[in-house]
Parts: C-alpha cells; sequence; structure tokens
C-alpha cells in the first residue's frame, strides 16, 4: 500500500459512526423522536465537517435519491437509472419531461451556496420575493423552522411537493448553519407525512430525520472511501486530462464520458480503465450510452 493510499485510509478509520443507540432506539414520545432527530443532526455535522467527504458527491447523491422519491410520489414510474438518463443524455433542445425537471430542480438546489438567486434557477416557476416569505416563515429550532416552511408552501400551493420539500431543505440547512442545501427531508418523508399539518407534520419531520441522517452518514462514509480509492489510483492514470477528470467525478453523481475534457475515444479508455482499478462503476450496465460514477 502506498503511503497516499494508507493516509486516506487511516483517515477514513477516524469518521466517527453513529452511535447504536441512535439506529437501535425505539422512541415512544414525541421527546423521544425530537432528541433522536437532534443527536443523528448533531452526528451528521460532525461527519459533515471532515475532509474526508466528498460534499459535492455526497450532495449530488442525495439529490438522486430525493428526485427518486419525489417522482415516486407523483406516481411517475422512473427510478434512479432513469433519471439519470433523462438528465445526462439530454440534447440540445431536448426537454427533459417531468421526471427529468424533477430531478434537475434537486441537482440545481444543491449544486450552489444557499441564496434566493440560486434558489430562483432551481425553482423558477417562483418569484424570489415569493421563496424570500416562506423561508422567513420558519421560527424556532431548526425541524421546527422545517416544518413550518414545509406546511406554509404545501397550504399555498398544495400541488408543490417538490419546491416544498426543496425550501424545507433550505431552512434546516440554514437553521444549522450549513452553506449548501442536504437533501434529507425528502428521502425520509412519506406521501402521506404531506398531508399532515402543525404537530403531527413536525412529528413526521423529526422522525424522517432520523432515519435519512443515519442514512446519509452510511453514504458520507461510503462515499469516501470510493473517493479516497479514486485519489489512490489517480496517479496511474496517463491521458492528458485525467486529473480534471477525477475531480469531476469527485463532484458528480454520474458522468457520461463525453463530459469529460478528453477526446471520446480517450475519454472511453479512461473510463474503462477506472472500471478496471476499482476506482469508478458503470451505472447503466449497457453497451452503449454508458454511465459512470464513483
Amino acid at each position: 500500500m502506498t503511503y497516499a493510499r494508507q493516509s486516506f485510509t487511516e483517515g477514513l478509520e477516524t469518521l466517527p459512526r453513529m452511535p447504536s443507540w441512535v439506529t437501535s432506539a425505539r422512541p415512544e414520545t414525541p421527546e423521544d423522536v425530537a432528541f433522536l432527530s437532534g443527536a443523528a443532526l448533531n452526528h451528521l455535522h460532525l461527519v459533515l465537517s471532515r475532509d474526508e467527504v466528498p460534499q459535492s458527491l455526497l450532495r449530488a447523491r442525495l439529490a438522486l435519491r430525493a428526485a427518486e422519491v419525489c417522482v415516486a410520489f407523483s406516481g411517475r414510474p422512473e427510478r434512479a437509472g432513469e433519471l439519470r438518463d433523462a438528465v445526462h443524455l439530454l440534447r440540445p433542445g431536448d426537454l427533459p419531461g417531468p421526471a427529468g425537471e424533477t430531478c434537475l430542480a434537486w441537482r440545481r438546489a444543491v449544486e450552489r451556496p444557499v441564496s434566493i438567486k440560486a434558489l430562483g434557477r432551481a425553482l423558477p416557476a417562483f418569484e424570489p420575493g415569493q421563496i424570500a416569505g416562506w423561508l422567513d416563515t420558519g421560527q424556532g429550532m431548526p425541524v421546527a423552522r422545517a416544518a413550518m416552511v414545509l406546511e406554509a408552501v404545501l397550504t399555498k400551493a398544495p400541488r408543490s411537493d417538490v419546491p416544498a420539500l426543496i425550501l424545507a431543505d433550505i431552512a434546516l440547512a440554514q437553521a444549522l448553519g450549513w452553506d449548501y442545501l442536504m437533501p434529507l427531508l425528502a428521502t425520509g418523508l412519506k406521501r402521506a407525512d404531506l398531508r399532515k399539518r402543525g404537530d403531527d407534520l413536525r412529528l413526521a419531520c423529526h422522525r424522517a430525520l432520523v432515519s435519512s441522517a443515519v442514512e446519509a452518514v452510511r453514504l458520507s462514509t461510503d462515499l469516501a472511501r470510493r473517493a479516497a480509492h479514486l485519489k489512490a489510483v489517480a496517479p496511474k492514470l496517463r491521458a492528458k486530462g485525467a486529473g480534471d477528470a477525477v475531480e469531476m467525478f469527485l463532484t458528480r453523481d454520474a458522468m457520461a464520458p463525453s463530459a469529460l475534457p478528453l477526446t471520446d475515444r480517450a475519454a472511453r479508455r479512461l473510463c474503462d480503465r477506472l472500471v478496471d482499478l476499482g476506482a469508478v462503476r458503470e451505472l447503466t450496465g449497457r453497451d452503449t450510452f454508458r454511465l459512470y460514477g464513483v
């Protein structure tokens, strides 16, 4: 094992693990649920502060999961594979379709630091003033603020599940002092939860955040390990532009070879080489129109 790879591995061993009492507890009261969600979010906050975690890649992967949940809420059949295709295989002038629009909204929401301007790009159907007004609705502790924003949006625009969940996660991120949205509520809430209001909705948000924060920590550890391996094998790559390609893989959920800063042939060879080295995976199982990711 090289020194570089060893140092990456040692760093991963120091990533704090979610306490077992958070994952195994069976809360019986609203106070229990609120305590567990706070503990889970605090632990996730500690994990997100570590340099080993590829933050952009984590947000992109969580955004895909959030989009998948939202598409399922709407009754559509598309899942992760189809959503990746809808975004990454678009040709100039093509429309992504409803499922693709949902995926793009989440993707755009996590790409840039939280701001009204950035949210306007993710949610073009809403005016900046309207977005700011909804975010100002939230008061109190982080989960309560997120639940209030979620309720405010769904009350005013009952069919706007995606904007409501994005803005609720924004409110949570702001309350926790995070610069970027971290998709959590959408991946933990159930469709029926979106019809709840008041204390019932707040309790549903607490429950959702226990499970989604635990899963986000697990994903963080997995991606940190995969990212460390990709960085360790990067010196073996000889293709011009390989370094830039590696950085792209470390920040994006999936990549088509054509999106890499290499010629088509060199990009395909690089992707095959990275697969052989176990540094990236081919995500589609197809012989053509392939997509690759960490």
